[in-house]
């Protein structure tokens, strides 16, 4: 993961954690900019039931994100939509964390492959300047 500190003017500029890299246990093949986006998401949750909340974005990726602060339990496989903004997109959610653990309350997420990226940052860039440190 790069962590990135985003600015109210989303200007992202690399946090002190970008300079030591990914961490050895991260497996994950895209890098990740860490950043704290409000978001509004509904869908079908796990019991059937529609919903829509607000939410928080912990990182993004070219391909995905890290949805945090969800009320409703979502299974794997289901398509949500979320909004950034005026921006909306579905994606497919990938993961859920479950009941009683750290990771209750956290999807994570893939824009579906015809879903433009909603987020307003050059990842490229941010991931590129990060590695300068």
């Amino acid at each position: 993961m790069t962590p990135v500190n985003f600015l109210p003017s989303r200007i992202a500029v690399p946090s002190p954690q970008s300079l030591r890299g990914p961490s050895p246990r991260d497996r994950r093949s895209k890098r990740r900019v860490t950043a704290h986006l409000p978001v509004r998401v509904w869908g079908v949750d796990a019991k059937t039931q529609p919903f829509s909340q607000l939410a928080m974005v912990k990182n993004i990726s070219i391909k995905g994100a890290l949805v945090q602060g969800m009320l409703r339990h979502v299974k794997p496989g289901e398509v949500i939509h979320v909004q950034f903004g005026e921006e909306k997109a579905q994606f497919r959610v990938v993961w859920a964390g479950r009941r009683g653990t750290p990771s209750q309350g956290q999807l994570g997420i893939e824009g579906l492959a015809a879903e433009p990226s909603i987020w307003d940052v050059n990842l490229v860039r941010c991931n590129e300047f990060a590695g300068k440190g």
